[in-house]
């Protein structure tokens, strides 16, 4: 009796405290979230189909780096583990094409210094070096027979060399750059100097043996093997001055060292850097083509086939073009050739058989990165409420099989985000996404914030977005709007906005903002706007046009354009969408879309400038001239630079800083409610 009795207790006792986890509300995101959330990327499906190795990134908060490592986990989902554990990175999981090896690049110590593939045996073991490159490992492909590796190194810098490597006595000072090339910056790299390339190696498995492909003097890159291994093809540009036309041609070479390639696409034809993809058969290979020169900000990207023999010019695919959508991915399953489409705030897979086009999945719906081994694809997805994670593809359906931010997202309240759709100014329809803030009750009107995406030449999609999440958990309404200039809708609305910025986009995000009032969501009288890059310098466009924002943020934006001619790394844009300053007509167009710095008098919204002291893509000076424009006028202001950091803000305790920055901005000038913010008296004035 006292047994069942123990029993019954017990049960009650299990069956409450279940109730109870059940009952735990769920709290809004808060910024020491950040440092939780990982960062799944870059699966490979092993050649069987029963594993799945994959990438995932993590921020280490008492270092202040993120770190990326190594997981696999079985196709079915079970058995999810991390497979490497050094304190340095590991990045690129590929397998061999027989399944024996599982190879990835790190640059943990070892034989040689900086990045290098390492190899796992999958019959156990511990991983070990196998190449002890010099140069800058930026790329590698396993032979069909798994015997050789094809791999893109780019000439050793012999600064950074000595630099590693100091000889006895006084550090010699650095020698002078000396810049000589048309374009000669680029974010992340810094200055582009002559007479050091990329070119692709053969590398032997066995004798470690190391050759180049071809004797070309140019850069090369994304090489792909041939079904039967015989040829690679891969990307090049044999242009006298590469640098005035950047545009690729796809080669094919024997895969034997020494080899001469030969230029399959015409002169005319001008394919991105993206891989190349082999048809099964080997008869045919597929490739990217962007928009003519003058359209690179808006190139979308269009699907070519050629003749693997160079027999005919490469042909587009008329379903394929007729859906007047960028596409990207390629892949062959057999006879049919698959590709995502980024099309309306979604990326959707679909599949090209004979001449028809299928899509394979419906939208809303993100996918990218997928591979297939044995009968099985795998790809990223994630949407509106959930982070990226590893997915089946199992007929139209997506099945997911890692779930490396489940029991974070379990404790959260996740914002909940809609598509609105409304007509700008000229008639013009353009789409959003709404992300309303925890709590709302419909009727209310609460803070809102117009938060413009970069690019242009991109798109506010379907998949989680922090920053709208932090903000919503904050208590405001978020917008996201894909003003003309962005991709997904089609070429003549990207290319609407050519050489006329800070026009139809305003007119866009106006219309947005206005959508957003009419419906009774955002309060007209605490409006703020904000964003980074381009949508940095739509921010001052729109501060600049419209003075019912109570509060901006800025980051890595332009206002003064001419200004910027010869300084960041987009000397080929203004050369060919504007042209030159010393032409009449140009200078026009450039005293046009400078109004933001010109007509700085118009602004009266308190404005937060940020920006990387190292970034090229567009350096901290444009920040530094509005910020100074307004400080002039009078306008409250103030003006962040992160020490070291590029265009993208990486180092985990600044991304904090700038989340912190901009709610305390937010706060005070949107809300009227006032949050110190960290450190705001030593980080813009004196």
């Amino acid at each position: 009796m006292r047994t069942k009795n123990l029993a019954s207790i017990l049960l009650v006792i299990v069956v409450v405290a279940t109730a109870l986890v059940a009952q735990t509300p769920r709290r809004p995101l808060k910024l020491d979230d950040l440092a939780r959330l990982r960062e799944v990327r870059d699966p490979q499906v092993s050649p069987d189909g029963q594993w799945v190795a994959y990438v995932v990134a993590t921020i280490d908060s008492k270092e202040d780096k993120s770190n990326s490592h190594i997981w696999m986990v079985g196709y079915d989902g079970k058995n999810d583990r991390q497979i490497t554990f050094s304190n340095d990175s590991e990045t690129g999981p590929r397998w061999s094409s027989d399944g024996k090896y599982l190879s990835f690049t790190s640059s943990r110590p070892g034989k040689a210094k900086g990045s290098q593939v390492w190899l796992l045996d999958r019959s156990g073991g511990e991983a070990y070096q196998l190449s002890e490159l010099k140069g800058r490992l930026q790329g590698y492909e396993w032979s069909p027979d798994s015997k050789r590796l094809a791999m893109v190194i780019g000439d050793p810098d012999p600064e950074a060399e000595a630099a590693a490597s100091p000889a006895p006595g006084p550090p010699k000072p650095p020698k002078p750059i000396v810049i000589d090339r048309y374009r000669y910056k680029q974010d992340g790299q810094g200055y582009l100097l002559s007479g050091r390339h990329s070119y692709i190696y053969l590398f032997d498995i066995a004798t470690k043996k190391l050759d180049r492909l071809t004797k070309s003097k140019w850069d090369e890159s994304s090489p792909s093997w041939s079904r039967d291994g015989a040829r690679i093809a891969f990307m090049s540009n044999h242009a006298d001055d590469p640098d005035r036309d950047p545009a690729a041609q796809l080669f094919v070479a024997d895969a034997t060292p020494g080899a001469t390639e030969k230029q399959l696409s015409s002169p005319t034809n001008r394919a991105s850097r993206a891989r190349p993809e082999w048809s099964p058969d080997g008869k045919w290979i597929v490739f990217l083509e962007g928009d003519e020169k003058k359209y690179g900000a808006y190139s979308m990207e269009h699907l070519m086939f050629v003749p693997a023999d160079g027999s005919a010019a490469p042909t587009r695919v008329k379903a394929v073009e007729d859906l007047d959508r960028g596409v990207s991915g390629l892949r062959f399953r057999g006879a049919s050739l698959n590709f995502f489409v980024s099309d309306d705030r979604s990326v959707y897979p679909a599949s090209l058989t004979g001449n028809a086009v299928q899509r394979l999945m419906n939208p809303p719906v993100v996918v990218s990165s997928w591979t297939s081994g044995g009968d099985h694809t795998v790809l990223l997805s994630g949407n509106d409420t959930k982070p990226t994670e590893v997915y089946a593809m199992e007929g139209k359906a997506l099945r997911q099989i890692t779930h490396q931010n489940d029991a974070l997202i379990a404790e959260l309240e996740i914002a909940q985000t809609e598509e609105v759709s409304f007509k700008s100014k000229d008639g013009t329809e353009v789409h959003g996404l709404l992300t309303y803030p925890i709590g709302y009750v419909k009727g209310n009107k609460v803070p809102f914030l117009l938060r413009i995406h970069g690019g242009p030449n991109g798109q506010d999609q379907h998949s989680f977005s922090v920053e709208r999440q932090v903000f919503a958990a904050n208590g405001y309404a978020v917008l996201a709007v894909n003003y003309r200039g962005s991709s997904g809708r089609g070429q003549k609305y990207s290319r609407s906005i050519f050489a006329d910025w800070g026009h139809y986009e305003v007119e866009d995000l106006q219309a947005g903002v206005d959508h957003v009032i009419q419906l009774g969501v955002a309060d007209p009288d605490r409006l703020g706007v904000g964003g980074w890059s381009y949508g940095a310098i739509l921010t001052d466009y729109m501060i600049a046009s419209d003075t019912r924002f109570k509060g901006a943020t800025s980051g890595a934006g332009t206002a003064f354009t001419v200004a910027f001619y010869g300084t960041d790394q987009y000397i080929i844009q203004y050369d060919h969408e504007i042209g030159p300053p010393w032409n009449p007509k140009a200078w026009e167009t450039y005293q046009k879309i400078s109004y933001p710095f010109l007509h700085a008098d118009r602004i009266k919204t308190p404005t937060l400038f940020l920006g990387g002291e190292r970034d090229f893509n567009v350096p901290v000076q444009g920040g530094q001239q509005m910020y100074q424009a307004l400080r002039s006028l009078g306008v409250d202001t103030q003006l962040i630079i992160y020490p070291n950091e590029n265009h993208g803000i990486s180092r985990p305790s600044y991304v904090r800083d700038r989340y912190e920055r901009y709610l305390a901005w937010y706060d005070k000038y949107v809300k009227k409610n006032p949050v110190p913010a960290k450190n705001t008296t030593e980080a813009g004035t004196r």
